[in-house]
């Protein structure tokens, strides 16, 4: 075991945990220590190899070790450092490392077009996350942005390369979870992007989950393009019995209404069980599927503030007994 101070908070990790790891476990104890955990848009606990691409994870070591007290001279990726015992971590509290990460958004931020007034992602983006809490007013960049038109690479997937920041994510779904890849990153450098080989189109049983990995709005749902932003919907939790995967997933509901399904994410925006192409696309009938309730979504995500939850609720208290008495309203800051 090793002991670890991140942002001035101490906690004792197996070996081998990496400093976001750290930081996460910090903030899986106490919610309120969870502004340690240093952003992430390429890392992903459930697929191998990933991380390192992006740096919004960069912290600042200040103290090796208790062997090697000598601090790290540059900032280093959290999702790919291993804690050492004795090692102090700045994060939150280090206005140089805030700097570079603001630099870092800016660099992601370079040729991601405004997109957010039509982008389905809006309202769950993590790149409108970064870019609120670290983005510039101002971009400083003078040259012609890169643009791409947008492209089906299958029937149910629609990619708007120009809005890519190329975490890799999608690449590592293909690559671990189904059964063949066609997509990956083609060219070098500032002419990078993803695409498919030979025009050949992505179509196996979990390819819709490179959308759910997707951190921006590059890779979109055809079948919800434009049907409704997602704070107009209502999220529950649901199941069915599937022979392919879990049937662990997410209704997205406007009434009576099927938009969208999805799978279950955590509270580090991460899917917790892949699923497969006939859940994701092919099951929109409310009747198919065994309901469990509202979804718990994060009180400071702009999805919860139609207090979907207490709606639902009162809902089906309605229907219960038509004659019982209303759910008091709620202040959303008591939540």
């Amino acid at each position: 075991m090793a002991k670890v101070t991140i942002d001035n908070i101490e906690i004792e990790v197996p070996d081998g945990t990496t400093i976001l790891q750290a930081a996460r476990m910090i903030g899986e104890r106490n919610k309120a220590d969870r502004h340690v955990v240093p952003p992430t848009m390429c890392y992903y606990s459930k697929l191998k190899t990933s991380g390192g691409y992006c740096r919004t994870c960069i912290v600042k070591v200040t103290k090796g070790s208790e062997k090697d007290p000598r601090p790290m001279p540059k900032p280093v990726a959290s999702c790919r450092t291993n804690v050492m015992d004795g090692m102090v971590v700045e994060n939150t509290i280090n206005a140089d490392l805030i700097e570079s990460r603001k630099s870092v958004t800016e660099f992601l931020l370079i040729n991601h077009p405004l997109d957010c007034p039509i982008c389905d992602q809006a309202g769950e983006c993590h790149l409108q996350d970064l870019s609120y809490e670290n983005g510039k007013e101002a971009s400083r960049y003078q040259f012609e942005r890169r643009t791409f038109d947008p492209i089906d690479i299958g029937e149910t997937i629609k990619l708007h390369m120009t809005r890519c920041i190329l975490c890799y994510r999608c690449v590592k779904v293909a690559e671990q979870i189904t059964d063949g890849r066609v997509h990956g990153v083609i060219n070098r450098g500032d002419v990078s992007e993803i695409s498919t080989y030979i025009q050949e189109a992505i179509d196996n049983d979990f390819s819709g989950n490179v959308i759910d990995v997707c951190p921006v709005g590059a890779l979109t749902d055809k079948t919800f393009r434009f049907a409704s932003r997602v704070w107009f919907t209502q999220p529950l939790d649901a199941h069915r019995d599937c022979p392919k995967c879990s049937g662990k997933t997410v209704l997205w509901m406007k009434g009576e209404e099927v938009l969208r399904v999805t799978g279950r994410k955590d509270q580090w925006g991460e899917v917790e069980e892949f699923i497969c192409n006939t859940c994701r696309f092919e099951t929109k009938d409310k009747a198919a599927w065994t309901i469990e309730g509202p979804r718990k979504i994060d009180r400071h995500s702009v999805i919860s503030q139609g207090h979907y939850e207490r709606k639902l609720q009162q809902k089906l208290l309605d229907k219960a007994a038509p004659d019982a008495p209303s759910i008091e309203p709620f202040n959303i800051a008591d939540r």
